[in-house]
């Protein structure tokens, strides 16, 4: 039986066990996480909050990250502006970016989730509000949701990845994990 765990990485954190090479330790998944012979499937960008899945299964984990699968990845994002039916419109056609054109995402304007406060806060600026979007992608470049957000002219302000295939972040503060049975 293969192990999953379903894991709230913090802000500030890395997705990996260690961080050898560096002068100044940063946080990593050994930090929260002390089960043996689990490894990431995928990544979470450090800047980025949410949901990140671990496994002891090298199919499974393939399954999960990898682009060929099409496996839908959900975040939550807090955009500068009033994002307009325009740019939802173009996130939903598939956003052309220097690597190529994305391919069409999943996406309307959300309520304020009402998550946990982040350490620490976004930047707030008076004169430019903000809003939330719910985007869905079925691909997984790097830091792609950032940067589609960012070319339809709303730059993200905090990203949190609150489902990956049927695996949902619901009842997990930062820092927490369980594990969930996988057949």
């Amino acid at each position: 039986m293969s192990r999953l765990i379903l894991f709230n990485k913090p802000y500030d954190m890395l997705s990996q066990f260690t961080d050898r090479g560096t002068d100044t330790a940063r946080a990593t998944l050994s930090d929260c996480i002390a089960v043996p012979g689990v490894y990431p499937a995928g990544r979470l960008d450090r800047d980025s909050e949410g949901l990140l899945l671990l496994t002891d299964d090298g199919r499974l984990q393939s399954r999960i990250a990898d682009p060929k699968y099409k496996t839908a990845k959900t975040y939550l994002a807090q955009v500068e502006g009033d994002v307009t039916d325009a740019a939802l419109a173009t996130l939903r056609r598939g956003v052309d970016l220097k690597d190529g054109l994305t391919r069409p995402a999943d996406v309307e304007r959300i309520d304020d989730p009402g998550l946990w406060p982040r350490n620490p806060p976004i930047r707030v600026r008076k004169a430019i509000p903000d809003c939330w979007i719910s985007l869905t992608i079925r691909e997984g470049r790097n830091r792609q949701v950032r940067r589609m957000t960012a070319a339809v002219g709303h730059p993200t302000l905090r990203l949190v990845r609150w489902r990956i295939g049927d695996w949902t972040l619901d009842g997990l503060q930062p820092g927490e994990w369980r594990e969930v049975q996988v057949g």
